[in-house]
Order: C-alpha cells, then structure tokens, then sequence
C-alpha cells in the first residue's frame, strides 16, 4: 500500500507537502503523524507511513522543513543538512504550528477517528514529549530522538501514553540522558521506556547503513501499533519499560 503527497494549507495562508498514506476501507481509525528526522520525508520515512497505513492505521508526513529547505535530503548533503535545522530550538518550535495543521487536516477525514499519535525520529523525536502536552495529540512515540532532554518539562502533568525507545549506544542519548528518562519512567506510569543494548542512532532507517537494526525497529513498529490500537478504543496499550 503506497500513498501520495498532498498539500496542506498552514495557519499563515500558504501550504505545505505532507505525504498521506490511507488504510483500505472506510471505518473510523486512528492517525501516526510521523515527524521526520533531518533528512525530512525521504523514502525511509514514507516506507514507515506506508506500513502503518497496511496495518489500518492513517499515516502522515509532513514536511517540517519547507520554510528554509523543503524536501527530502540525502545524508550525503552533509552540510546543507544540518544547516536547515539550525537554530534548533526556533525550528522545533516554528514546527509545532505544522503538526498542528496536519492534525487540524486529518480532522477532516471521514477515516479518521479523532485519535493521532504523534512520532518522531532523530530530529523530530521531541514532538513526541510535546504533542501531547500542547498539540492535541492523543499520544507521542520517539524513535532515537535528539535533545530530547531539553523538553522534559513537557512531560510534566500529561497522562496521555509516551513511548521512548533508545539504543544505549546512540551518540545523541548519553549515560546522563538515559538514566534522566530512567528516573522519569520510574514514577510517571504513563511514560514506557525502552533501551536496547548495542543498538546506534538511526536504527530505525535502511538508509543508515550498519546503524540500521531490523529486530529493534520491528519492535519499535510493533509497540507502536499496539498503541495506535489502544488509540481505537478508550485507552493505549502500554508495556513495561525495559
């Protein structure tokens, strides 16, 4: 199942890509919106939308990066990669205004239940912490995300389901941070913690050469259907952080 890219209208008047992957049938379903990493929706990233979208789910990407430089970029573009996303924190948050807009979109589905996840990679990860707390999401999933320790305040007073998964060998989750979010899932029941051992950063793209991890992705996509699934009904499925 494949879908395509559609434009989305922003709050300012003008639009942006977001490619939109559609479940068969017509029954009332949960959304993922996936917020991509630096490289922005490359065929890594539609691959995942497309999985959810064969499992039942709606899938969207939007470009988080078309004010400075839209479209997807290859990891070969080294350079210009990183200068897109820079400043950081001005980036991520000129980027909640387009989560919100895709979600704002999704509402206007007939397929869509009302319920959206919010899931992040790499760069994005931290829209993961701050979806649900500020952007309407139903609940947030980060896939080795970065600087997430500069948004744990966002996780304060939220019950809605987080899921965090790490490998302990990512450069951009140190001993520090992992043991921060440790101490985090410790006494908040709704975040779930995950970090596997050995596993690199990126480990959920084939683009990432030997960072890639089959086993730890197909975990990483499982639990995060099965919290999409809790998404139909009244709540989501959690598991034991590990």
């Amino acid at each position: 199942m494949s879908g395509q890219t559609i434009k989305i209208k922003s709050r300012d008047g003008k639009a942006f890509d977001c490619y939109l992957a559609l479940p068969a049938g017509n029954e009332a379903v949960p959304a993922v919106v996936l917020a991509s990493a630096i490289h922005g929706v490359d065929k890594d990233l539609r691959d995942i939308a497309d999985a959810f979208a064969a499992q039942g789910f709606i899938a969207a990407a939007p470009d988080l990066f078309w004010r400075t430089a839209p479209g997807p970029m290859s990891r070969a573009d080294g350079e210009k990669v990183g200068a897109r996303a820079q400043p950081r924190a001005e980036k991520i948050k000129t980027g909640e205004s387009d989560m919100t807009d895709t979600l704002s979109h999704l509402r206007t589905l007939k397929q869509f239940n009302g319920r959206a996840a919010a899931m992040g990679f790499c760069y994005g990860g931290p829209y993961a912490m701050i979806g649900p707390k500020r952007l309407g999401y139903a609940a947030g999933i980060s896939c080795h995300g970065s600087r997430m320790q500069d948004y744990m305040a966002d996780l304060d007073g939220v019950t809605a389901p987080v899921c965090i998964i790490w490998g302990d060998d990512d450069n951009q989750a140190p001993p520090d941070v992992l043991e921060l979010f440790r101490k985090a899932a410790a006494r908040m029941s709704n975040l779930e913690l995950h970090i596997f051992p050995g596993i690199k950063h990126a480990y959920m793209m084939p683009d990432a050469g030997a960072a890639y991890d089959k086993k730890t992705r197909e975990f990483s996509m499982a639990r995060a259907a099965a919290i999409l699934d809790g998404l139909r009904g009244g709540g989501a499925a959690m598991k034991k952080a590990s």
